[in-house]
């Protein structure tokens, strides 16, 4: 079972208003909700704030993220787009209601909420203001306390602000990229520590800074995509290359347009040039895989594909 409580909060009563939190957290709702292919991923439960009807107050957050970790279920989420506030005591996460900053939830409570869950997966992503504190009970010790099986994801570093444009949150933005298959790997999973680099490479040294903890023995998958090859073909690697360094010796037969072709080979060309495509592998002594087929050359795995055929091998994927 898979949890998610997602939070946006647009209108405050006593603090500036926000433009693109609530839509940020609709975003966030419905890529998770299900896998690329349709499939149910997380049960989601969404909480939205648009104006003074509808407020969420300080104990209603914190009641509704008490349930949210009560559960021993496979994943718990937490996501927050919002205002957030820093003094020296620690960081927070304001409410409809909050005027001064510290009336808000104490991210430190958050924490021991999660830390103290029976959930084998609880993740906090936090949009607001300051939030790369989470992690960071004690400012001046700068010392991280997560129990195993904890991950904080947040937009930026506690001495930062997480901006908005173009009516959505940066940081959001690009966890909506990410989620969508920017971070996939090639079987199609994305897991918080792809999402994370492909944020941090998105954002310049000048620009906020994306902060990622963790405290796992493995990632956990957030969403599958469909992935840009098959696993069929992928497996194939290891008969294709019996060993590493191994390479694999073309001639104009494997082309489909040569003089004369020959369909076992074709077959198999056509799954290196799969490889090719994806920076698995690469031809030796020509530019493209087509000049290594008619000059009778070869072609080798790239790094990267070194590093699958050791998944592979391995019985790993």
């Amino acid at each position: 079972m898979r949890k998610a409580l997602i939070v946006g909060i647009d209108s405050y009563e006593h603090v500036s208003q926000l433009y693109g939190c609530v839509n940020d957290a609709y975003s966030v709702k419905t890529v998770l909700e299900r896998n690329s292919d349709g499939t149910r991923n997380f049960g989601i439960k969404l909480l939205t704030v648009t104006g003074p009807d509808n407020q969420l107050s300080r104990k209603e957050l914190k009641d509704n993220i008490a349930e949210l970790f009560n559960d021993d279920c496979e994943i718990a989420l937490f996501y927050f787009s919002g205002h957030g506030f820093i003094d020296n005591l620690g960081g927070y996460l304001l409410t409809s209601e909050c005027a001064d900053g510290d009336d808000g939830l104490s991210i430190n409570d958050l924490l021991k909420i999660a830390n103290d869950s029976p959930a084998k997966n609880r993740i906090i992503i936090l949009d607001a203001c300051h939030s790369g504190i989470a992690g960071t009970p004690d400012p001046d010790e700068n010392k991280a306390i997560l129990k195993e099986g904890m991950t904080i994801l947040t937009a930026s570093s506690k001495d930062q602000y997480a901006m908005e444009e173009n009516g959505s949150g940066v940081f959001t933005s690009l966890f909506i990229d990410a989620l969508n298959g920017s971070a996939a790997n090639l079987v199609g999973d994305i897991t918080p520590g792809s999402i994370y680099a492909h944020i941090d490479q998105s954002l310049g040294p000048w620009q906020q800074r994306p902060i990622f903890k963790t405290n796992v023995k493995s990632f956990v998958t957030l969403r599958k995509v469909q992935p840009p090859i098959s696993l069929i073909d992928l497996k194939k690697m290891i008969e294709l290359f019996p060993e590493k360094g191994y390479e694999f010796k073309l001639d104009p037969s494997f082309e489909p347009e040569s003089e004369f072709p020959i369909e076992e080979n074709t077959e198999k060309f056509a799954i290196l040039q799969k490889y090719n495509r994806i920076n698995l592998l690469i031809p030796v002594g020509a530019p493209h895989m087509y000049h290594a087929a008619m000059n009778s050359k070869s072609c080798k795995l790239t790094v990267l594909g070194e590093h699958y055929w050791n998944l592979i091998k391995n019985d790993m994927i």
